[in-house]
């Protein structure tokens, strides 16, 4: 796994559909068109194609911040923005009680947080 394929919280990009469609991939751009329809952001009839033609949406934190799916994420923020960092795991308050209770909201974000903690290990 990439390193920087890894975002700031730990998430791991790779296999991310919005990443995907992003680098124009249809088939994960399908698996969005249900989410995307049931948020109101595709009209009916509208799918695939669409979210395809619009652009991108997320090329990781590393990417773009114009085009990051979340320029306004707390996480990104407070590590890039306000820390300097390339990560919350050189953080010399990791993992800090606000990312611990950002963890805890599902298990993806669960996820992220132990390999944010493999990846402190093996700098330590």
């Amino acid at each position: 796994m990439s390193e920087n394929m890894i975002a700031v919280c730990g998430l791991d990009c790779a296999g991310c559909p919005l990443l995907k469609a992003s680098l124009g991939d249809a088939q994960a751009a399908e698996i969005l068109a249900g989410w995307w329809k049931s948020e109101g952001w595709l009209a009916e009839g509208e799918g695939a194609a669409e979210i395809l033609a619009r652009g991108p949406h997320c090329l990781g934190c590393r990417g773009d911040r114009a085009s990051h799916w979340s320029a306004n994420c707390w996480i990104l923020q407070c590590c890039v923005d306000d820390e300097g960092l390339a990560s919350c795991h050189e953080c010399d308050d990791f993992a800090c009680e606000r990312l611990v209770e950002w963890a805890a909201r599902n298990e993806h974000y669960a996820a992220a947080l132990e390999r944010l903690r493999s990846m402190r290990e093996g700098i330590a």
